[in-house]
C-alpha cells in the first residue's frame, strides 16, 4: 500500500481504547494506561477530499472503523489519469485531509466468478452485518445470461480493509425486463431496521428503485421486491432513519456529462422502510410527476454534478454527506467524452424542518470546513488517589479490528465533568451483560442497554416524576459489536443502537422534555460489558433555517403578451405558428430541439436588465398528461448566448415521467471553449415538481471574475418556490433571456406563456464559503 503523509492534527482527544467494565461504575481510558493529552479541535478539510491520493474516487461509500479510522470505498474507475481501471478502491483517513490508499477490493484472482472478465464493478456500499463487514457492489455484466445484464454482488471481510471474499452468487441476480433485455440492477445500499430485518435497495433509471428484504447474513434476498421510486428518475439510493422517519435519498439526472453534469440528490420519507416515500410537499416518488426534496445540488462554485452519496455521523452526532462531484474546469480524466474526473467531496448535512439539506441548502463547499470528529472533547481519567495511572488495569483480549483491549477492575470511578448543556455520548459495545450510561450527579438520567433481556430503556427522573421509554433490542450475532449513542438535549433524551453506525437504527428510545445535565460525570456501569471508542461531546446542532435563496424585489419590466407584434422580442428561427391572444403567448410545440448539432428549434429572445442581480420569471402552461411517453416535449425559459451555449429551464416529458430540467449545453472542453471541432456537451439538473401550470424563474448574478451565474427556481402556485441548481457562463459572454417550446415529434399540443417578467433581486452570500 502507498502511505501518505499526514498534514493536519487529529481532532479532539483520543478518548478510549476497548475496556471490560466490571463490578460497579467505572471510567474508560486508553489501554496503555496513560492519560492522552488534549489536541487541537480545529481540524479542517477542503474539497475535494480525495485529491491527495486520486484524480477520481466516484460513488463513495464510507464507514467508521473501530480502529479510529474512516474507511472509504469507490467505483472501479482508474484511480489516476493513465491508470488502468481497478476493482473498486479503498482508502482511509482520520482527518479527511491526509489519506492512506489501501489498494483495490479485488484482484484478478479473486473477482466474483460469475462476473464476466470485462464487467465493471461499480458503486460499493459498505456495512457491518452480524459481526463482519459486507461490501455490496454492482456487476455490470454476468456469466448467468447471454448479452448484457447486471446484478448486485456482495463480499465479506473480518475488517474494513479486507481481505474480501466474494459471495458465490449475486445478492440480487439479473432481472429480466418486460419486452426483453434486463433492468438496470445498479447501486446497492444496505439497511437494517429496528426489528433486525435487513433490506437492500438498488436500481436505476431503467426499472426504477427497488427494495428487498435480505437474510440475516445480508447475502440472500427473501421474498418479493417492492418498488420504492419510479423509473427514469433516480439511482444511487441510500436510506437512513432519522427520528421516526425513513428517508430514501437518490441521485437524479446524468452522472457523467463532463462540465454539464447536473447530478443532484433528492429525498422522500416514509413511516416504513418500504415506503410509500413522499417529499416535503407530499408528492410521491412513484408518481409520473415525480416528487423529491433537494438534498444536494450545485451552487455555482467550481463543483457540478454532485451526487451518489453516503451519510456518516461523527462523534458529536453531526451528520455528513460524502459524495462525488466534478470540477467544471477539469471535468475529464483524460480527453473530452472519456472517463469523467469525479473526486470525493464531504460536507455537513443539516436537518432543517425534518429534511436533510447539505450545509442547510447551500450545497457543495470549496473553502476550508470543520472536519468530522472521531474523538472526545473530554479526557476520561480514573480517580483512584493511590494510582497515577489506572489502578487494577489489566490487559484484555486483543480485537482484530479495534486492537488492544483492557480490563478495568474496581467498584467505582468517575470521569471528568462533561460540558453543561446538550450532551452526546457514543460507544461501541460487545457482550450480553447490561450496560448503563448515567448522566449527571445521580442516576436521574440513564440509559440501559440490556442484550440478554433484548431491550433498550431510557429513563428521566425529574424530582420523583419518572418518564421512560423502552424498545425491543434485536439479538446480536455472537461476538458482534454494535454502537450505542445517547443524546440529552432540550428536545429530550434519545438513545439509539446501530450495527454500522450509518443511521441504520436497530433500536431507538426517546423521552420528551428538556434533558440537559449540568456539568457532571458521565458514568458507565456494568458487571461485564466490553466497550470501545467511548466519546463524550457537546451535542451537535443543526442549522436552524435554510440558507438564503434569491428573492424577487421590485418589478423592473413585464411582458404580459397583449401585443400581437411581440415588440421587444427578437427571434432565432421565427415560428410563424406562434400567436398572441387573450393575454398569452400560444406556441405549438415544435418537433425540434436545441441540443446537439440540429439547432433547429425557435427561440424568442428578450433583453435582460443588465449585469446586476435580477430574476426572470415566466408563467407557463403545458399539459402533456402523465405516464405516457412523449419525449421530450417541453416549454421553458432559457439563458441563451448562442445555439451551443445556453441554459434551459423546462417543464418536460421524459419517458413516462414529467420533470423540471435545468439543462446546460456548452463547449465540451472548458480549457479550449472555442475549439474548431465545435464539440459540445449537454447535461441537466432537476429542480422542483412538474405541473401543467408552472412558474419558472432564472435568478442572475455577475461575479467579480465576470462569470454569469443563473440559478433555477420553480413553483406550482407562483407563491412557494423550489430553488435548485446553478449554471455558469464564462466571462465575455452576454446571454439574453428567451422562451422555447419544442421537443419530440410534432404534435397538436400547444404551450402557453402568460407572462415574462423581470424583478430586481439580491443574490445570497457566496454559497460555496463557510
Amino acid at each position: 500500500m502507498a502511505r501518505l503523509s499526514r498534514t493536519t492534527v487529529r481532532r479532539g482527544i483520543a478518548c478510549a481504547a476497548a475496556a471490560l467494565v466490571t463490578a460497579g461504575v467505572v471510567s474508560v481510558a486508553p489501554a496503555s494506561g496513560s492519560v492522552v493529552a488534549a489536541e487541537a479541535r480545529d481540524t479542517a478539510y477542503e474539497n475535494a477530499v480525495s485529491d491527495s491520493f486520486s484524480d477520481t474516487f466516484a460513488d463513495p461509500s464510507v464507514i467508521r472503523g473501530r480502529d479510529g479510522w474512516w474507511y472509504a470505498y469507490a467505483t472501479s474507475d482508474p484511480l489516476r489519469a493513465g491508470d488502468a481501471p481497478g476493482a473498486m478502491h479503498m482508502a482511509r483517513t482520520k482527518d479527511w485531509s491526509s489519506w492512506e490508499y489501501l489498494g483495490t477490493v479485488f484482484t484478478s484472482a479473486n473477482r466474483p466468478a460469475w462476473a464476466t472478465a470485462t464487467a465493471g464493478l461499480w458503486a460499493p456500499d459498505i456495512r457491518y452485518v452480524a459481526g463482519r463487514y459486507v461490501l455490496y457492489f454492482t456487476v455490470t455484466d454476468t456469466t448467468l445470461n447471454p448479452g448484457d445484464d447486471s446484478a448486485i454482488g456482495a463480499a465479506t471481510a473480518p475488517t474494513p480493509s479486507g481481505p474480501w471474499t466474494p459471495a458465490p452468487a449475486p445478492a440480487v441476480p439479473p432481472r429480466p425486463a418486460p419486452g426483453g433485455g434486463f433492468l438496470w440492477t445498479f447501486d446497492p445500499a444496505g439497511f437494517t431496521d429496528v426489528d433486525g430485518q435487513r433490506y437492500l435497495y438498488y436500481g436505476s433509471y431503467f426499472g426504477g428503485l427497488w427494495a428487498t428484504k435480505m437474510s440475516a447474513d445480508g447475502l440472500t434476498p427473501v421474498g418479493p421486491a417492492t418498488q420504492v421510486a419510479i423509473d427514469n428518475r433516480y439511482e444511487g439510493s441510500f436510506v437512513v432513519r432519522h427520528g421516526d422517519w425513513y428517508y430514501l435519498m437518490g441521485s437524479a439526472a446524468n452522472c457523467c456529462a463532463g462540465p454539464t453534469t447536473g447530478y443532484s440528490v433528492f429525498a422522500g420519507r416514509a413511516r416504513s422502510p418500504l415506503g410509500p416515500f413522499v417529499d416535503a410537499e407530499g408528492t410521491s416518488l412513484l408518481t409520473s410527476r415525480v416528487g423529491g426534496t433537494i438534498v444536494l445540488t450545485q451552487n455555482g462554485n467550481r463543483f457540478v454534478g454532485a451526487g451518489h452519496h453516503a451519510v456518516v455521523t461523527d462523534s458529536e452526532g453531526r451528520d455528513f454527506i460524502a459524495y462525488h462531484a466534478i470540477d467544471r474546469n477539469r471535468p475529464w480524466l483524460t480527453a473530452p467524452f472519456g472517463i469523467n474526473r469525479r473526486p470525493m467531496l464531504l460536507d455537513r448535512l443539516d436537518w432543517v424542518d425534518g429534511w436533510p439539506r447539505t450545509r442547510a441548502g447551500a450545497g457543495p463547499s470549496d473553502t476550508p470546513q470543520p472536519a468530522p470528529s472521531l474523538d472526545s472533547a473530554l479526557g476520561i481519567t480514573p480517580t483512584d488517589p493511590a494510582a497515577s495511572g489506572f489502578s487494577g488495569l489489566a490487559a484484555g483480549p486483543s480485537d482484530p479490528v479495534g486492537g488492544a483491549t483492557a480490563v478495568i477492575r474496581g467498584t467505582a470511578s468517575t470521569v471528568e465533568p462533561a460540558p453543561a448543556g446538550s450532551l452526546h455520548v457514543r460507544l461501541d459495545h460487545q457482550g450480553t451483560a447490561p450496560l448503563r450510561v448515567l448522566l449527571g450527579r445521580d442516576p436521574a438520567v440513564k440509559v440501559t442497554l440490556d442484550p440478554a433481556g433484548r431491550r433498550l430503556t431510557a429513563q428521566v427522573d425529574d424530582g420523583g416524576v419518572v418518564r421512560s421509554s423502552t424498545a425491543a433490542l434485536p439479538a446480536a450475532a455472537p461476538g458482534a459489536w454494535r454502537t450505542l449513542t445517547v443524546e440529552a438535549t432540550a428536545e429530550g433524551l434519545t438513545a439509539e443502537v446501530s450495527e454500522s453506525d450509518l443511521a441504520d437504527v436497530t433500536s431507538r428510545v426517546h423521552v420528551d422534555g428538556a434533558v440537559e445535565p449540568r456539568s457532571a460525570p458521565v458514568r458507565l456501569s456494568s458487571s461485564d460489558a466490553r466497550v470501545d471508542n467511548v466519546v463524550v461531546n457537546a451535542a451537535a446542532r443543526d442549522a436552524a433555517a435554510l440558507a438564503p435563496v434569491p428573492q424577487a424585489g421590485a418589478l423592473l419590466t413585464a411582458e404580459e403578451f397583449d401585443d400581437p407584434t411581440l415588440a421587444g422580442f427578437t427571434w432565432v428561427r421565427r415560428n410563424p405558428a406562434v400567436t398572441v391572444s387573450d393575454g398569452s403567448l400560444n406556441w405549438p410545440v415544435e418537433g425540434k430541439d436545441l441540443v446537439g448539432g440540429g439547432n433547429d428549434a425557435g427561440v424568442l429572445l428578450h433583453d435582460t436588465p443588465g449585469d446586476g442581480d435580477w430574476i426572470a420569471e415566466a408563467k407557463t402552461r403545458l399539459d402533456v398528461g402523465t405516464d405516457t411517453v412523449r419525449n421530450y416535449q417541453q416549454v421553458g425559459i432559457v439563458a441563451y448566448e448562442n445555439d451551443d451555449d445556453f441554459a434551459r429551464l423546462s417543464n418536460v416529458a421524459i419517458w413516462n415521467t414529467r420533470q423540471t430540467e435545468f439543462g446546460r449545453e456548452t463547449a465540451a472542453d472548458p480549457a479550449n471553449p472555442d475549439a474548431p471541432d465545435g464539440r459540445t456537451s449537454y447535461g441537466g439538473a432537476i429542480v422542483g415538481t412538474s405541473a401543467p401550470t408552472l412558474w419558472l424563474r432564472l435568478a442572475h448574478h455577475r461575479t467579480a471574475t465576470g462569470e454569469h451565474l443563473y440559478r433555477a427556481g420553480t413553483s406550482r402556485d407562483g407563491v412557494t418556490w423550489t430553488w435548485g441548481a446553478t449554471w455558469t457562463f464564462r466571462p465575455g459572454t452576454s446571454p439574453r433571456i428567451g422562451l422555447v417550446a419544442h421537443g419530440g415529434a410534432s404534435s397538436a399540443v400547444t404551450a402557453h406563456v402568460d407572462h415574462l417578467r423581470f424583478y430586481a433581486s439580491t443574490w445570497p452570500t457566496d454559497p460555496g464559503a463557510g
